[in-house]
């Protein structure tokens, strides 16, 4: 039976994506910081298996490394989004949590596990299509994905040849307890089960890029690729509505 780990396993993108796989024929070692949260939502099984840790815990990461089998993949979905509502009033705490969790972590992540990768394994990291241009708010939350964007094309460069399959995911809005904090309209926004579909086909397909839904990506896509003057002007017209 193949083997994966997933983060953020207990909500969301995370959860959908373990039943998915489980419903695929994987044994799932399902990753979040509440076990009674992980049993309610995902009870252990043959083919899932709890770890339960605080992705800020780089020693209880490493802890985690001691009990895992070689693996068939890692997906590393955990993260937060908090947003700065005042760019005068610059808060550093809000944007060390959010780069911290969403970025910092990821690295303990990989420096514990990815030697557990076997040979035609997958490495994927959920990013945002945030990363995609400046967003209004998102100087953390925005800054944190593009980060990890950029992480996962410098490791798909180095890993060539290795026989790990590296994928980035640009979600758009997706219903998970987190957008459902947003208080701002979210266009094209799709389920957690429907996320969890187009991120285990692209991995199936060995996409490097995988993101959806495409009539919303490609939009924010293209106004990435203009000027950022450009885009600045036509960010401000429509903030002021």
């Amino acid at each position: 039976m193949p083997e994966i780990l997933i983060t953020g396993a207990s909500s969301g993108i995370g959860l959908a994506l373990a039943k998915r796989y489980v419903d695929a024929g994987y044994k799932v070692h399902a990753c979040g910081r509440n076990k009674d949260k992980l049993q309610a939502m995902l009870p252990e099984s043959e083919q899932v298996r709890h770890v339960c840790f605080d992705l800020n815990d780089k020693a209880a990461i490493f802890e985690v490394a001691k009990d895992l089998p070689d693996l068939d993949g890692i997906i590393l979905n955990a993260g937060g989004c908090e947003y700065i509502d005042d760019a005068k009033q610059f808060d550093s705490a809000l944007f060390e949590r959010v780069i911290s969790v969403n970025l910092i972590s990821v690295g303990y992540c990989l420096d514990a596990w990815l030697s557990k990768l076997t040979c035609a394994s997958f490495l994927v990291f959920v990013s945002s299509s945030a990363s995609f241009l400046a967003l209004p708010r998102a100087e953390a939350y925005g800054a944190s994905k593009a980060g990890l964007t950029y992480l996962a094309k410098a490791l798909d460069v180095d890993l060539a040849g290795s026989g790990i399959q590296v994928s980035v995911v640009h979600p758009g809005f997706v219903d998970t307890p987190l957008t459902r904090r947003n208080d701002f309209p979210m266009p094209c926004q799709i389920t957690s089960a429907q996320a969890a579909e187009r991120i285990f086909k692209g991995v199936e397909k060995k996409q490097f890029d995988i993101h959806f839904p495409r009539r919303f990506t490609y939009l924010l896509k293209f106004f990435g690729w203009l000027p950022h003057i450009t885009w600045r002007h036509l960010a401000a017209k429509w903030i002021k509505r």
